[in-house]
């Protein structure tokens, strides 16, 4: 078995699946029910978001959290990005004026700038512990407020291909059982 990952926008790896020549897309959002391809959203799980930074960095923030992220220095996703927009309802129901510093399309690059110092950002809480290990950044805080839903979308109403249903079952069964 070989695995080969594509990063596309939604609308292209859609006609993809849809000509069998993906088997299965991995995404933090459900197809909507406005595409017209026929495809099924199966949610392997959501957890809250963690907010990181350096260790100064978190130390800084950590005290009065969420109130002392206001003007704080922020790396975000890009404006289309799911988690991007509920970060901003986020910080309006919480009052919070970020400063943004950076918007970044690719999330490993954003956690990169992180851990130079760069400013705080988000992830899901469920990944918190590699982040930390991968970076060597702090957790200042935690949200439930902030969701990440995870699915699978495949032209399945059942899940079928022996990769799709490993990789389905370890989200369900390992990633998301327990949340630190």
């Amino acid at each position: 078995m070989q695995i080969i990952c594509h990063e596309d926008r939604p609308e292209r790896l859609l006609v993809e699946l849809a000509t069998f020549e993906l088997d299965v897309i991995l995404t933090d959002a459900p197809i909507s029910p406005l595409v017209r391809v026929r495809a099924f959203n199966h949610l392997l799980g959501s957890c809250g978001v963690s907010l990181f930074g350096t260790s100064s960095v978190a130390a800084k923030y950590r005290r009065n959290f969420p109130a002392s992220l206001d003007g704080a220095p922020f790396l975000l996703p890009v404006e289309s990005a799911t988690l991007r927009r509920s970060l901003e309802q986020w910080f309006e129901a919480q009052k919070i004026r970020p400063l943004v510093v950076g918007e970044f399309q690719d999330s490993a690059l954003l956690k990169a700038f992180g851990q130079a110092g760069a400013g705080v950002f988000a992830a899901p809480t469920v990944i918190e512990k590699e982040i930390r290990r991968q970076y060597g950044v702090s957790v200042l805080g935690r949200t439930d407020s902030v969701i990440e839903c995870f699915y699978a979308i495949s032209v399945e109403r059942k899940l079928k291909h022996p990769a799709v249903v490993a990789i389905s079952e370890a989200a369900r069964h390992e990633l998301f059982r327990q949340i630190p």
